[in-house]
């Protein structure tokens, strides 16, 4: 074979191995794109079903949360629509019965009117003295206590949900925490829990307690407490996480309450100067020269006089303790 023959024969065979790189090239290229194409598109529509059904999911966890909302909402109307002598009786920490109430009420009014009538006073002042005390005072009074029992109890709300966060985060179920805050908590975070624990015991869900409890203490703070507790039921969730944020909550709600009462003091001091001043006259006046105040007492146009001023002073004072009344 003579050089020029070898010369073809290698041009052919590069000829040729070039032609077989190309068609691998583009044939072999093509089908590992295409692969990869597949393989890409297949990843894709797993993701895109994955997220389609964590869509699907937290739509259906929002659907429940809303739900469970509207429920306890509903609930919440329906206790708030009337409010019974016996329920304000609860709320207040008491031990009796309406009727006893009642019959304090009755000999209250009766001692103010007696009261009244000794000490010289007209008949219609009298009357309007006993109608007061039977019905004014007794229902102030209890108001007075309702509003001290659940300030006793907002102090201490957030401990018993930080007693409740670090008995799960330790492994303890949401029951044994509830117990240990009704056996360990003051009052009057213990009767409230161990109405729950009690409720337990015969059959009565934990939902049906904390209702049982917002209907005793109707406050914020427990209306986020029953909230939490009936979505984590119904649609999961990490309760711990959920109660410590919870608590946070309301130790920031707490720490702003003292800050409005800080600032608001100045207008509480003043409106109550304001309020006493014209009560605080009179009685100086009446001690130093009882005889000019004589005619307020002894007529009929004193004492009408006498009861118009009250009339006013009451409306002025309402006026002032709503405006200082600060809701948060």
């Amino acid at each position: 074979m003579d050089q020029a023959t070898l010369i073809i024969f290698g041009i052919a065979l590069l000829a040729a191995l070039c032609f077989g790189a190309l068609g691998f090239l583009f044939v072999g290229g093509e089908s590992r794109s295409k692969k990869r194409v597949e393989r890409v598109t297949r990843a894709g529509n797993a993701r895109l079903t994955s997220v389609d059904g964590e869509v699907d999911n937290s739509e259906k966890r929002r659907k429940q949360m809303q739900e469970t909302l509207k429920g306890l909402e509903a609930q919440q109307k329906e206790q708030n629509k009337r409010i019974s002598l016996s329920t304000r009786i609860e709320r207040a920490g008491l031990d009796i019965e309406p009727r006893t109430f009642y019959i304090a009420s009755i000999v209250a009014g009766l001692v103010c009117a007696l009261l009244l009538k000794i000490s010289g006073l007209s008949m219609v002042i009298a009357a309007l003295g006993g109608f007061a005390g039977g019905f004014g005072l007794p229902r102030w009074v209890l108001a007075y206590l309702i509003k001290r029992r659940q300030k006793a109890f907002t102090e201490e709300f957030a401990n018993a949900i930080d007693v409740i966060v670090r008995g799960v985060k330790s492994g303890l179920p949401v029951n044994d925490c509830l117990k240990l805050i009704a056996t360990e908590s003051p009052e009057p975070i213990r009767t409230e829990f161990q109405g729950i624990v009690e409720g337990q015991r015969v059959g009565v869900t934990l939902e049906q307690g904390l209702a049982k409890i917002y209907e005793r203490m109707p406050l914020p703070e427990v209306n986020f407490f029953q909230i939490v507790l009936a979505i984590q039921q119904k649609t999961g969730g990490n309760l711990s996480e959920a109660l410590g944020n919870l608590s946070k909550v309301l130790r920031e709600r707490k720490k702003m309450r003292g800050k409005i009462q800080a600032m608001s003091q100045e207008a509480k001091a003043s409106a109550g100067i304001i309020g006493a001043l014209p009560p605080g006259v009179m009685l100086l006046i009446y001690i130093t020269s009882p005889g000019y105040m004589d005619v307020l007492f002894t007529t009929t146009a004193g004492n009408m006089i006498i009861v118009g001023g009250l009339m006013w002073m009451t409306i002025g004072v309402l006026i002032m303790k709503k405006m200082i009344d600060f809701k948060f």
